[in-house]
């Protein structure tokens, strides 16, 4: 006999109960996080999968690192068959990752009879993991000058950590206490959601949780048909422009054509740039990413996140462009700004089709920032890894948002307490950069400054966008300002490149000026003119 499906009611319940699961393993991983970038930053995601391995919930945390990590959990199961207490460990982004310093964990929930669940996955951006400058997101032109590359490989053996593997994954970082106790971290957060799913199939039966979730996941489906049905049918294209990736000729061009209809959507990047020389490279996972976070911010109300958002896209990315690079491209960036940039010319795309809901360009980087060396006083090494906001683009709703971390980007900042408190830095500016966002009928955000003095020698690393070509504004407002790189050394400001490595000395400082957000209506094309 059939059983009836849940009704809405049902449906809306055991999506927040399997989400607030996947809350919890995030509360769960700040708290015991080690590095500031973990527990201040809140730099990690977290989520539960079905038997079968498709998403079934999510935390509210990073948009690229959530729409991309179901590939790296498929990665995982096609390469080991899991048993209760293993934990594989993968942040290949040629096996579903983002970048190297992305690490994802993976490990299968066993219910107390031995039926298998789902399993618990999490992503955490650890600081360093080796490579050719400090914070591993250097400047590079290929995929091993950026650092330590791991397969999808057992980390855990039935609940006994693999000395030999993490052995070979410390011995490839600068800090590896801190590694180390992110690790720990995100295994505590694996262990919660594991608990608190168990419980869950206790309270429902484990066959019903299996097939709420195929509910949940058909549901989700429907309503992001929905989406796609409120959309004019047609072709939507447009194209946006990366700055450069630091070593080749810029800009870098990002083409797409959108075909909507039928409550189906077909998202093509044809005619993208190939790959480039430097690290500005997206594979799939972060295109796919960025298109499933463009259509949920589409949606009128709000869709379950789970794998039914995807079953109504095609994505369509030519191998070997610079949104679906091959091996062994450096991809440090990709997931960062080129994710940024996809978000801006789908946007853009569509623009036409949904004017009441579509916003003007957002600052369109993450304004990477990575600073690495020995801190004498303290007497270890230390690798600081932080995106800085910038400004949000107005919309037909209103103004955008001012310092604030916007599209597939969702961490905090590092409070300037802690950032003192264990690097050797002093902050000397940290305010809104007033008059950056474009000008309109709703004026764009504002980005920030933020300037850190160095009291100690260290290498840096500079990774950001829009230094020169300015995020644009939407029905007539005016474009955002353009950011800014600093110098700052006895004294005087020097322009630095928008990608760079390179060497401090104590007393030196580096001086983000982050994008303002485009306006929204009005007359002129004029971004802000900042205040210095």
């Amino acid at each position: 006999m059939r059983r009836p499906r849940l009704d809405p009611i049902g449906l809306a319940v055991l999506n927040h109960r399997l989400a607030a699961i996947a809350e919890e393993m995030g509360v769960r991983l700040g708290h015991t996080g080690f590095s500031p970038n973990i527990k201040e930053r809140h730099d990690y995601s977290c989520a539960l999968f079905d038997a079968g391995g498709r998403l079934a919930a999510q935390a509210a945390h990073i948009p690229v690192h959530l729409g991309s990590t179901p590939l790296s959990v498929r990665a995982a199961l096609a390469a080991h068959r899991l048993a209760p207490g293993d934990v594989v460990a993968v942040n290949d982004p040629f096996a579903g990752g983002t970048h190297l310093p992305d690490l994802t964990l993976v490990a299968p929930v066993h219910g107390r009879s031995g039926r298998l669940l789902g399993y618990v996955a999490n992503r955490a951006h650890h600081a360093d993991v080796g490579g050719m400058t400090p914070g591993s997101m250097p400047l590079a032109r290929e995929i091993h000058q950026e650092g330590f590359r791991l397969p999808p490989v057992r980390l855990v053996r039935r609940g006994a950590m693999d000395d030999d593997v993490l052995a070979l994954f410390l011995a490839n970082t600068r800090v590896p206490d801190e590694r180390r106790g992110d690790l720990d971290a995100q295994r505590a957060a694996l262990a919660v959601g594991a608990e608190r799913l168990v419980d869950l199939a206790e309270d429902l039966g484990a066959p019903a949780l299996a097939r709420g979730m195929d509910e949940l996941q058909r549901y989700s489906e429907r309503l992001m048909a929905a989406t796609l049905r409120t959309l004019p049918g047609g072709v939507y294209r447009a194209v946006d422009l990366l700055d450069g990736d630091g070593i080749g000729e810029g800009p870098i061009p990002i083409r797409v054509a959108i075909t909507l209809g039928g409550g189906r959507a077909r998202v093509d990047f044809a005619g993208s740039a190939p790959q480039v020389e430097g690290s500005l490279n997206a594979n799939y996972a972060i295109t796919l990413s960025a298109a499933v976070y463009v259509f949920l911010t589409l949606a009128r109300e709000a869709i379950p996140a789970n794998d039914g958002i995807t079953r109504r896209l095609d994505v369509r990315a030519p191998e070997g462009s610079v949104v679906n690079a091959m091996f062994p491209a450096a991809v440090a960036g990709g997931n960062v700004e080129t994710s940024q940039r996809i978000v801006d010319v789908m946007l853009r795309a569509l623009a036409s089709a949904a004017p009441d809901r579509v916003p003007a360009a957002s600052c369109g980087s993450m304004n990477n920032l990575a600073i690495g060396g020995f801190d004498h006083g303290r007497g270890r090494a230390f690798s600081y890894y932080e995106t800085v906001a910038g400004g949000a683009g107005a919309g037909p709703a209103g103004a955008g948002a001012s310092g604030i971390h916007t599209h597939m980007t969702n961490t905090l900042n590092t409070p300037i307490e802690a950032l003192e408190a264990y690097y050797p830095f002093r902050v000397t500016a940290y305010r809104l950069r007033r008059g950056s966002g474009g000008a309109g009928r709703h004026r764009g955000g504002d980005g920030l400054v933020r300037e850190i003095m160095l009291l100690e020698s260290a290498e840096a690393t500079l990774l950001t966008e829009r230094r020169r070509l300015s995020p644009w504004g939407l029905a007539g407002g005016g474009d955002g300002a353009r950011g800014r790189n600093l110098l700052v050394r006895r004294g005087r400001r020097r322009a630095l490149p928008g990608k760079a490595n390179l060497r401090l000395e104590a007393g030196d400082g580096i001086r983000l000026e982050t994008p303002g957000g485009g306006g929204f209506g009005g007359r002129g094309r004029r971004g802000g003119r900042p205040r210095k």
